[in-house]
């Protein structure tokens, strides 16, 4: 089984409205072959190849004293 390097993350609270333009955003630079992930002074920079894989993830989570925690999760994934 391979290493696992974290690179880059971040964890924010944003509007809908604010997703939805992120994404639309985000879809401009991988159909341009490069995306620039910004937070403070942290910055990744990634060539996005032809061919990726997707995944698509839909799960709920029961919280304790919180309620139903529901996630969508759509992970691009490539090799070199």
């Amino acid at each position: 089984m391979g290493r696992e390097t974290k690179l880059f993350k971040s964890e924010e609270r944003y509007s809908r409205a604010d997703i939805a333009a992120f994404f639309r955003q985000l879809a401009d630079k991988i159909e341009g072959g490069q995306v620039m992930l910004q937070q403070g002074d942290q910055e990744q920079k990634l060539a996005i190849p032809h061919h990726l894989f997707m995944e698509i993830q839909v799960e709920d989570e029961v919280k304790t004293g919180r309620g139903t925690q529901h996630s969508l999760e759509i992970e691009l994934k490539w090799f070199d």
